[in-house]
């Protein structure tokens, strides 16, 4: 029996990807106008985007203990080996809340092959570990070798990202109101990182049109054999920069479109990123 493969909405991959590599996924929630939605599922991305520019609070909260629960304990009863890779557990506690159900439902099925991984990854970065884990599954490796090859991958994978407007980052409690408002005025756009799977600012760019050179120039320094990997684009609904992102990327690196993959930034993320966010994702390591 091939091991499953169980991400949360948070690697903001699309229906295509859950269906052709038959992963499970388990949604965050979004909340909007006094309403609870399922991140991926019954609320898209571009509903939170357009209600963010009409100037309306979203909020987001994680997988709840139960349905982590049921879940586990249907793969239990199964006896389906699954390895549920995490959304970065510094950006949630949906990873916190897995690894304590998985706990808990190994005390009645102490046999059950649960188990929970924090890649320390997000948006499309995440979304490529997952179908690095996926593809691996369907190729009939064992659990050992699926978490000993995706954490490599989860490990390696570089996260660099601006956004439009540092007022959501402020709402987020990742800048403070002074550097917002200044660098509102300023036109000021931030370049950040994931390190460790914490959000780290690299950079302040005034201007937007130089944040896409710069972000070329940081792969070119930190990135390896790209002709050999996905590369990963998400966007805040903005898909005109991905796509000018991209077409720098394949001129540069003499690499087919076909080898980029572009998706908007999902509705969880998005909630906190806002509108106009940008993040390229690729390997710092060849495989």
């Amino acid at each position: 029996m091939n091991v499953k493969v169980m991400a949360d909405s948070a690697c903001d991959l699309t229906e295509h990807y859950y269906n052709e590599y038959d992963i499970e996924m388990v949604p965050l929630t979004v909340h909007l106008d006094g309403k609870e939605y399922k991140d991926g599922i019954d609320i898209s991305p571009k509903t939170v985007y357009d209600a963010m520019r009409n100037g309306k609070g979203t909020k987001t909260s994680q997988v709840s203990l139960q349905t982590f629960k049921t879940i586990f304990t249907s793969f239990a009863e199964a006896n389906q080996p699954l390895i549920y890779f995490a959304f970065s557990s510094e950006l949630s506690g949906t990873y916190q809340s897995a690894d304590m159900m998985a706990k808990e439902v190994k005390e009645t099925y102490p046999d059950a092959q649960i188990h929970v991984i924090d890649t320390k990854c997000a948006s499309i970065g995440y979304g490529l570990v997952i179908l690095r884990a996926a593809q691996l599954a369907q190729d009939g490796a064992d659990i050992e070798e699926i978490i000993s090859k995706t954490t490599d991958h989860a490990n390696h994978m570089e996260h660099i990202f601006t956004v439009d407007d540092l007022e959501y980052l402020y709402r987020g409690g990742r800048v403070s109101k002074t550097a917002a408002f200044v660098g509102s005025l300023l036109k000021i756009k931030p370049l950040l990182h994931v390190d460790d799977g914490k959000l780290i600012p690299i950079e302040k760019i005034r201007g937007r049109k130089k944040v896409l050179g710069r972000m070329l120039e940081m792969m070119q320094t930190r990135g390896v054999d790209f002709k050999n990997q996905t590369i990963g684009i998400s966007h805040g609904d903005d898909i005109e920069r991905a796509e000018a992102l991209r077409d720098m990327i394949c001129e540069t690196f003499d690499i087919p479109h076909e080898q980029v993959i572009i998706e908007m930034v999902g509705a969880v993320i998005g909630a906190h990123s806002g509108p106009g966010t940008l993040a390229l994702f690729f390997l710092n390591k060849s495989y």
